[in-house]
């Protein structure tokens, strides 16, 4: 279900290739998705992981709709995941993060299974077409302008809005074997995941 190409630009992908500031979220653009990915990369103490996972988490889903950013939030996530389950047992950072995030993933996958079954479009052939010139908002952010053009009938082209969904099942459809391999007392939350796949 993945080309060889996808797979490869979801293991290679780095937080710099993404222009977050031209990506939608539920609440704006992505534009501050680094810092709080950074956030939690390093779980470091709890109260900033829980504060930087609710940035992100609030912004890639609401009400079962997902946004430009999510499927490139999703990729980073799912590294940060593995390496969550990597530290559970040292970091209890870590061992909250991973809890909350298999739940999240959980979450986008239903949005994708909710919105697979209606009828859609195909989705962009490459994950990478998700970054080409159209389907990018303007350089500056204009929280008025990005209003009008949600006014506008077809805001998102539907082959590319059909990509949010598919293009995040896909980032963690690339980490399955992470989540097969889950430790001991988070196997119920990622086989959860994993039936969700």
């Amino acid at each position: 279900m993945m080309t060889e190409e996808n797979r490869t630009y979801i293991t290679q992908l780095k937080v710099t290739d993404v222009p977050w500031h031209r990506l939608t979220t539920a609440y704006g653009r992505g534009t501050e998705f680094p810092a709080h990915l950074t956030v939690l990369e390093q779980m470091c103490d709890l109260a900033s992981v829980k504060e930087s996972l609710y940035e992100l988490t609030t912004n890639m889903e609401h009400q079962s709709t997902l946004w430009h950013a999510t499927p490139f939030g999703m990729v980073f996530l799912s590294r940060i995941l593995g390496k969550a389950l990597a530290e559970s047992g040292q970091n209890s950072a870590a061992h909250f993060l991973a809890g909350e995030l298999l739940d999240f993933f959980a979450c986008i996958l239903q949005c994708f299974h909710d919105g697979d079954e209606l009828e859609h479009a195909s989705p962009l052939p490459c994950f990478s077409d998700l970054l080409k010139e159209e389907y990018l908002w303007s350089e500056e952010y204009d929280e008025e302008e990005d209003e009008m053009r949600y006014e506008e009938d077809e805001v998102f082209p539907a082959n590319e809005f059909y990509s949010f969904y598919y293009y995040s099942w896909q980032a963690v459809l690339a980490c399955r074997d992470m989540l097969e391999q889950a430790p001991e007392e988070f196997a119920e939350p990622a086989a959860a995941v994993l039936k969700l796949l």
